[in-house]
């Protein structure tokens, strides 16, 4: 069994960003507008009126106070509240594709790697804007990459789940190299209209690579001791836009196609699950959460990774230990953990101990557990 190290990260962030008093100032506009436009239907009880919101109630809830956005234009326009992007031809790189290749040439720098040294593309997230070809294949055209590639789909947990497949194959000594992207494009999925899920999300991408410890040629480089994934079927969280619309005749862009959850009892199952996961992953090392100099959780809600801290530590994480990105990124899908790591893992010393972990829809959790070289 070879020896599996995460040699490398990148990170691409849109140059648009949307703070919670101009989403807010949007939504309760939009909210006027159309209780207006509904007032007799309200007053009869056949539709319910917008709820308004406000920023305090946003960062309470989550912690979250800005987003990037991969195109700002149409978010905040009260007749279309979705974004607006330009429809690209069969010939054009995709804008998945672009996103993605942004984040994996940060990557494949910070790894010292040349498209001639990495042997498969993994890519790993929330959404693709397609079926096929794959977007890792169209990547890794791109890129230059020999090899193959792949794309995944495990919602929020997709990046750590991209990175154990990867993890496998290296150990095993089927690939050398491979590289992991996690392009989440997820604003055109979100339901604008939605008081209680508008602001959750921003678009990101981000980039790993893991290798074979022999191929090394980096620094801040991570030994990932194992890796440990679970999935339990919930039906809380759900996104149920598809092709299949097309023959069922129902409303593709209707709010139950769009993203929508049920938050309170997501927070009451996965609080618990998350943290008897990081429990078992670090028994099987014979290491408590104690031992643990720091944690990059997935960023979907400070209340969430509150909770989760105090379960394993009986106190609360401090920044230092758990850092915290959500409050600039807001929940960026399964890249959440990724940018935490990529931030804050430059000050670690060798023989620090830390797990990256990510938890979503499905439910599925998922982590690694790593050592500083």
């Amino acid at each position: 069994m070879h020896k599996v190290v995460l040699s490398g990260s990148g990170l691409w962030k849109p140059e648009h960003s949307i703070s919670n008093v101009e989403l807010i100032d949007a939504y309760n506009a939009y909210a006027d507008k159309y209780n207006a436009e509904n007032e007799t239907l309200i007053a009869s009880g056949e539709v319910e009126a917008k709820p308004k919101s406000s920023a305090e109630f946003v960062e309470k809830a989550s912690g979250i106070k800005s987003r990037y956005i991969y195109t700002k234009e149409g978010v905040l326009d009260i007749n279309r509240m979705r974004p607006v992007l330009a429809e690209r031809s069969d010939d054009e790189l995709s804008h998945q594709a672009e996103i993605a290749i942004a984040a994996a040439k940060k990557a494949m720098d910070s790894a010292n790697k040349q498209a001639s040294d990495i042997d498969a593309v993994i890519v790993s997230c929330a959404y693709t804007q397609r079926s096929y070809p794959a977007i890792a294949i169209e990547v890794q055209g791109a890129l230059g990459i020999e090899g193959f590639g792949f794309d995944m789909l495990v919602a929020c947990s997709a990046a750590t789940f991209g990175m154990h497949r990867a993890y496998e194959m290296i150990a095993s000594g089927s690939a050398k190299a491979v590289l992991i992207i996690n392009p989440e494009l997820v604003s055109p999925q979100i339901n604008y209209t939605d008081r209680d899920s508008h602001f959750i999300f921003g678009d990101v991408a981000t980039a790993t690579i893991l290798e074979s410890a022999e191929t090394v040629n980096a620094e801040n480089t991570f030994d990932v001791l194992s890796t440990k994934a679970v999935t339990k079927y919930s039906n809380t969280i759900r996104s149920n836009f598809g092709y299949i619309t097309h023959a069922t005749d129902a409303d593709p862009y209707g709010a139950d196609k769009l993203f929508h959850q049920e938050g309170r009892k997501v927070f009451k199952e996965v609080c618990p699950m998350a943290a008897q996961h990081i429990t078992e992953h670090l028994e099987k090392h014979e290491l408590s959460p104690l031992d643990l100099r720091r944690w990059w959780l997935h960023q979907a809600n400070i209340n969430m990774n509150t909770l989760i801290s105090k379960r394993l530590l009986g106190r609360e994480a401090t920044i230092d230990e758990a850092p915290v990105v959500l409050d600039e990124y807001a929940n960026t899908a399964s890249a959440g953990s990724v940018i935490a790591f990529h931030l804050y893992h430059e000050d670690l010393k060798q023989g620090d101990y830390g797990i990256l972990c990510s938890f979503g829809a499905g439910y599925s959790i998922g982590s690694l557990l790593v050592q500083k070289r």
